[in-house]
């Protein structure tokens, strides 16, 4: 066959490609949006859940058995990721046996954990310590019930309407305070795990949990704040469908609230590197160290699903929640989207673990409230600054001229107020001597210039004088006879030829 013919079946096999996937992707969204999108269908035969009886009761049991058995999933195979990237990260091969590429792992771990020995110490107190597991668990899996995975979807039954459907339990208007209150329950568990095993390192794991708490909650509550200071509403709904395009995030909005709501809710639920309460090196494993069997692993499913539940927070809050794009033409992306992000931040969540060692406790606590409280109260008073001067022009560009004056004064202000003058001064000592001439002999300075200057000026007595000698002495040798005792070397004639 010849090259043209060949790049010719080459050319129609890429369109032909191309064809089949346009065609794949027009079918699936068509058939997406007659599914899920309201406005596809007859309007007459379009019924809302909460108007009927039946569907406002069956539906949150059947969304909360789907949600529930998600988030437990997740949590087994969030357990996987961190093994699997710490080993991509580390250059080691991680969990690789159990199961094609090691997903059955989660299933394995399962397994043992659950006929594990359980065992209990003597003088710990029972009903406590007994209690302690579900006081860590019950809240992180109860938290997301306020936060939308998606938008209301469209649902066809065998009576012949269809449904539209909440992705979510209930969308409350005070969303954000349900969040700051279940998020602090959590604590409860740790530090009565600590004090009901009667166990000095268990106790003292309990009671840097109490202490973190309380010097991240109230950054925590700030960062919470901002959100609510720009929609006016508490609701998460309303939060996630002010930020309906990307360049309406509010992290671009205020992108000093939103890390430091991201540092806080690590401290939150206890990930390296604020994972003090555990602290292997020095309290043995911290709060959990007489728990064994299924106990332990509830409070590790607990952190797991407080990292699941803290990427969803965060994506709500700042990042858009399930918005991306062409969720208005296929709400049913809004939940696909809305797990891509969770899943990016678990994994920037496993590679601060990997990467950041643990910090000493005293600066930890110094962190807390010297440093996240202070700039919390500046990020909360940029947005409210930024807010009014916008409210009060009715202009949007307004604001946003006004969000970015507060940028650069924070940027600036962090480089003035975090700056090390101790290093400053060690750098500049060390540049003043490296660029000393003394030091290099390099020939520079305005008072280098002035010695030259004022050189040249006595130099040129001596230089006429030394010209005037010079020119004495040619005259002198320039008057002298010529030298008559040389002789002309006369050649000597050799006798004979040739």
């Amino acid at each position: 066959m010849s090259t043209p013919a060949k790049i010719g079946l080459g050319l129609l096999a890429v369109a032909i490609v191309f064809a089949v996937l346009g065609a794949g992707l027009f079918v699936t969204v068509n058939v997406l949006q007659a599914l899920f999108d309201p406005t596809f269908v007859d309007p007459q035969r379009v019924v809302q859940c909460s108007e009927s009886s039946t569907c406002s009761v069956v539906w949150p049991i059947v969304f909360g058995l789907i949600f529930v058995f998600t988030i437990i999933t997740g949590f087994a195979y969030t357990t996987l990721l961190e093994r699997k990237f710490i080993a991509w990260f580390q250059q080691r091969v991680g969990p690789n046996r159990v199961g094609p590429f090691g997903l059955l792992q989660p299933a394995a771990d399962a397994v043992k954990l659950i006929f594990k020995e359980d065992i209990i110490p003597d003088k710990a107190d029972k009903p406590i310590y007994y209690l302690a597991p579900l006081l860590k668990t019950v809240p992180a899996l109860i938290v997301l019930a306020v936060v939308p995975l998606g938008p209301s979807i469209l649902l066809p039954w065998v009576d012949g309407f269809y449904y539209v459907v909440p992705l979510g339990l209930a969308d409350v208007n005070v969303g954000v305070l349900w969040l700051l209150a279940i998020t602090s329950i959590g604590t409860y568990g740790v530090t009565l795990a600590g004090w009901a095993s009667n166990n000095k390192y268990a106790m003292l794991g309990g009671l840097r949990a109490s202490a973190q708490m309380i010097s991240y909650e109230l950054s925590l509550g700030l960062a919470m704040a901002v959100p609510v200071m720009i929609v006016g509403s508490m609701s998460l709904g309303a939060i996630i469908e002010a930020q309906k395009y990307i360049h309406n995030w509010f992290v671009f909005q205020n992108p000093l609230a939103a890390g430091i709501l991201i540092l806080t809710l690590f401290a939150e639920v206890s990930r390296a590197p604020f994972d003090l309460v555990e602290a292997e090196q020095e309290l043995t494993a911290g709060f959990m160290t007489e728990y064994s069997g299924m106990k332990f692993a509830m409070f590790m499913m607990a952190e797991y699903i407080g990292m699941i539940a803290v990427g969803v927070i965060v994506s709500s809050l700042y990042f858009g929640g399930y918005h991306f794009i062409l969720v208005d033409q296929a709400p049913i992306l809004g939940p696909i989207f809305l797990i891509g992000k969770v899943v990016l931040f678990l994994i920037f969540f496993i590679w601060a673990r990997a990467t950041l060692p643990r910090v000493r406790y005293d600066r930890l606590m110094a962190l807390g409230w010297k440093v996240l409280l202070p700039l919390a109260l500046l990020a909360v008073t940029w947005t409210a600054v930024a807010t009014v001067i916008g409210d009060a022009s009715g202009s949007p560009f307004v604001y946003t001229v006004a969000s970015g004056i507060f940028f650069v004064v924070v940027v600036a202000g962090g480089f003035y107020f975090l700056r090390d003058p101790e290093e400053d001064r060690r750098r500049t000592e060390e540049a003043d001597l490296a660029n000393d001439p003394i030091v290099t002999g390099e020939r520079r300075g305005l008072v280098w210039t002035a010695l030259n200057i004022v050189g040249g000026f006595v130099a040129i007595p001596f230089v006429l004088v030394e010209g005037l000698i010079r020119g004495l002495e040619t005259i002198e040798k320039a008057g002298q006879p010529a030298n008559t005792d040389e002789k002309a070397i006369v050649p000597k004639e050799t006798s004979g030829g040739d």
